[in-house]
């Protein structure tokens, strides 16, 4: 049962490490393609934030 769980776990590190690439090529392509709007990105909103906070606290090693 124990490796199952481990499994699990470190399927859920490799996801955000997915997401947070996602991210940052996202961020990336923007500034470098379009550096007059790069600015413009706009701040997570409450919600974003509160759903980042609470997948945070289910993974509290990450």
């Amino acid at each position: 049962m124990e490796a199952e769980v481990d499994k699990l776990e470190l399927m859920f590190q490799k996801a955000e490490s997915d997401l947070d690439y996602i991210q940052y090529r996202l961020e990336y392509e923007i500034k470098t393609n379009h550096p007059d709007s790069a600015s413009e990105l706009s701040p997570l909103t409450k919600e974003e934030k509160t759903a980042a906070e609470q997948f945070k606290s289910h993974m509290p090693d990450l």
